[in-house]
């Protein structure tokens, strides 16, 4: 039985909490937790950085995003909005940025130095207004914001629409025919409520482990 969830950002201890109320309810994650343990609370710094990082982990693997996180301080030294902004799209794609990405990333460093969103305040919003303040600027979506909700504020109920791995991990794992739509996973998340961040986990944590074993 799913209990209501403590108040305030996922705590390692309610992880274990999670993964016991989740294995109840459902066989397939109960299964991951026993062949994986508890997943890792894989949490990230707040911040202007990360929301880049993110941005650039759009439609790429983490690891790819990483190489290419690299290269940008490599060109720009600390990644701070006062750099990005006084930064041109070229400097940004001679790190191997794409153009698009570019422009997203020295325009969220030019809404943070003009005031146009206050990142320190995140924290201290409700999850549909943190999801009002990042999608209000171009280039970040529902799962850009999502992710900064599940992995920096670390909100225990959050479901990332739009997460590949999460799809094709969820189709593993309930032994669908076809991957299953964001609408499909959205139904299916309905069930792991008030701790769809921790099912996420869960699911990740499977599929990183076959992609490890796999390379």
């Amino acid at each position: 039985m799913i209990t209501v969830r403590p108040p305030g950002p996922l705590t390692i201890s309610q992880i274990g909490q999670a993964v016991s109320e989740l294995s109840d309810v459902d066989e397939e994650l109960a299964t991951i937790a026993r062949r994986h343990g508890p997943p890792p609370l894989w949490a990230r710094p707040p911040g202007f950085a990360t929301i880049v990082r993110i941005i650039l982990e759009q439609q790429v693997s983490l690891k790819a995003a990483a190489t290419i996180y690299r290269r940008l301080q490599l060109q720009v030294g600390r990644v701070t909005a006062a750099r990005l902004a006084l930064c041109h799209v070229d400097d940004l794609r001679a790190a191997g940025i794409t153009g698009s990405k570019s422009s997203y990333i020295i325009g969220l460093a030019e809404a943070v130095r003009e005031g146009r969103i206050d990142l320190p305040e995140l924290p201290h919003l409700s999850d549909d207004q943190v999801r009002a303040r990042l999608t209000n600027l171009r280039g970040i979506g529902p799962w850009t914001s999502d992710v900064y909700l599940l992995m920096v504020l670390r909100r225990p109920d959050i479901w990332p629409v739009g997460d590949l791995a999460l799809a094709i991990s969820v189709q593993r794992v309930k032994g669908l025919r076809k991957r299953p739509t964001d609408d499909r996973m959205l139904r299916m998340a309905k069930a792991w409520r008030p701790w769809r961040s921790v099912a996420a986990r869960l699911l990740w944590q499977d599929y990183l482990a076959i992609q490890r074993k796999r390379a």
